[in-house]
């Protein structure tokens, strides 16, 4: 009797690890697919800044410096760590932040219907990129908490499993940009 009951508890605890296991595996998927998602985004907006630079050169051919740091901005945004890509996600916010203060100066590029409707599709890219964001660090956040409350904390160690970084914006990006001419 006393084997049995030993088996018993033995099999509860197995399936208690099992559980376990498998609720942490759904949630670090969750985080690869959050993440995935804001890759997505970052594509799209990878995609369509250079026809917003090619738009604004028409206009603005002496405005060249932001242009080029929007460009380079642009590669980096797709290669790296999600720490290094979220680091220059918030750099290029800020450059193309000084990219439509720039055509602040040229009415007839705010009157372009090309730049109009790229400045709309990009708007709604970074909404959507927000949007994303706020997706992956709530998944985060439920897979963090998953790994450190009892009696989770006790088996997910064990079985390997480490705090996810959040999506954070830099200082920096914190800040109003600082436009000057």
């Amino acid at each position: 009797m006393v084997i049995l009951a030993f088996a018993g508890v033995l099999l509860v605890l197995a399936l208690i690890v099992i559980l376990l296991y498998n609720r942490l595996i759904q949630l670090k998927v969750r985080i690869d697919n959050a993440w995935a998602q804001i890759d997505v985004q970052l594509k799209r907006r990878y995609d369509l800044i250079p026809n917003l630079v090619e738009t604004v050169k028409g206009y603005a051919k002496h405005e060249k410096g932001t242009l080029e740091e929007v460009t380079k901005l642009r590669a980096q945004i797709i290669t790296g760590t999600p720490a290094e890509r979220s680091k220059a996600n918030d750099m290029l916010s800020g450059a193309l932040k000084s990219l439509f203060a720039v055509a602040e100066n040229y009415p007839q590029l705010k009157a372009n219907e090309n730049f109009k409707a790229l400045q709309d599709e990009l708007a709604g890219t970074e909404n959507k990129i927000s949007y994303v964001r706020m997706a992956y660090n709530d998944t985060v956040m439920e897979y963090n908490t998953a790994i450190k409350v009892f009696p989770n904390n006790l088996i997910s160690g064990m079985l390997g499993f480490k705090d996810v970084q959040f999506f954070q914006a830099e200082t920096g990006a914190r800040e109003a940009v600082k436009v000057q001419f």
